[in-house]
């Protein structure tokens, strides 16, 4: 009878916190907008590549460093520079070129008979679709063709290899964002559960627990990383263990400071008088009392891991392609800043709407979870 008395009213505190909690967030305008935009970045990196047109890994030789545009390639004035390139591949000449819609008719002319195998390079090229032969000279010096148009669209323009910018940064949207999810979910597993032990219990073994953090504060990260990659080699899998462990130190000394200041409160004291164990203490007391700032940096995480990332990568022992991330665009277009800014714009308008939703987000969730304010 006593045990059911003493966890009703924690369960009752608890469904009451949450539901107070989500009649704030309901209610908050801001919180409703950071929401629609993580819903919105979230939907378009699993879904958006495959309506793009484009395959991530796809290099458009006849496109690169295209910037964004609304209309469709090629452009008027492209097509016959394209057929000069063709015809000097095929050494040929290019004659009575004419485009008519989606399609351009000309001739191929030269000293001797031309062979009708060269017409493979029209559907090599990403401009071209295959040629057809419309008629033929009697000496085979002259050849008349007409090869379709390949109209492609780039909306957020290609990179500096020919590859279209808005499926790469899409696709890296996912990486990007599942390795801050998933090492800020290690982050908070281990970090709360060291951080609120080592707080509640106090003492030698807090202070023991607290040296061995202080120890691996003490190793540099970059070592340990390149370690890592000797012994195993770089993948993405690597990444997640090399951040995951070091980013629950920051969170195990929060909720460590945050842990020690409940742990003097009445209500905890009146717990421990009346026989409570520690586990039962932790669950009922401490961690419902630790959800507003774990939280609040939990969001805030997520952007420092993707940032971590794109560091990692810049020094070459992060991402690797074909594989890419924010990080790796960023870097990218950072280095083709002057020659082509929308490599940078697109990925860093990307990570910046994310970084923006997740941090006032955060601080929406702290207000929301904070058991002292009133409903």
């Amino acid at each position: 009878m006593s045990m059911s008395a003493a966890s009703a009213p924690a369960a009752f505190a608890e469904a009451s916190l949450l539901a107070r909690a989500r009649r704030r967030l309901a209610g908050d305008r801001v919180a409703r907008a950071c929401a629609a935009i993580l819903a919105l970045v979230t939907l378009a990196c699993l879904l958006g590549p495959f309506v793009t047109g484009h395959p991530y890994d796809r290099l458009y030789y006849d496109y690169p460093g295209t910037p964004p545009s609304l209309a469709l390639y090629p452009r008027p004035d492209a097509v016959r520079p394209a057929l000069d390139r063709l015809a000097f591949r095929m050494r040929v000449r290019a004659e009575d070129v004419s485009v008519t819609g989606d399609a351009v008719r000309l001739t191929l002319a030269a000293d001797k008979p031309v062979d009708p195998r060269v017409l493979t390079f029209f559907s090599r090229s990403d401009i071209f679709g295959e040629a057809q032969i419309l008629g033929r000279s009697e000496d085979g010096r002259r050849l008349a063709v007409e090869a379709p148009l390949r109209r492609l669209r780039f909306l957020a323009g290609t990179d500096a290899l020919g590859r279209d910018l808005l499926t790469r940064t899409l696709v890296a949207g996912r990486l990007s964002l599942a390795l801050g999810l998933m090492a800020t979910a290690v982050a908070l597993g281990i970090g709360v559960a060291y951080g609120a032990l080592a707080g509640t219990l106090g003492g030698r073994v807090d202070a023991a627990m607290m040296r061995l953090v202080d120890i691996l504060y003490s190793l540099p990260f970059v070592f340990f990383v390149i370690m890592l990659v000797v012994f195993f080699g770089r993948s993405v899998a690597l990444i997640f263990v090399a951040v995951g462990a070091v980013e629950w130190l920051d969170m195990a000394r929060i909720v460590r400071s945050e842990a020690q200041g409940i742990r003097r409160r009445d209500y905890v004291r009146a717990a421990e008088a009346l026989g409570l164990t520690t586990a039962a203490i932790l669950r009922r007391h401490v961690v419902p009392n630790l959800l507003g700032p774990v939280v609040a940096f939990a969001a805030l995480m997520v952007p420092r891991v993707i940032l971590l990332e794109s560091f990692l990568s810049f020094l070459g022992l992060g991402v690797q392609e074909p594989a890419t991330s924010w990080g790796v665009l960023i870097a990218d277009g950072a280095r083709s800043l002057e020659t082509a800014p929308w490599m940078l714009v697109v990925p860093a308008a990307f990570l910046v709407a994310t970084l923006l939703a997740l941090t006032l987000l955060g601080e929406r969730l702290r207000d929301a979870l904070d058991p002292r304010e009133g409903a």
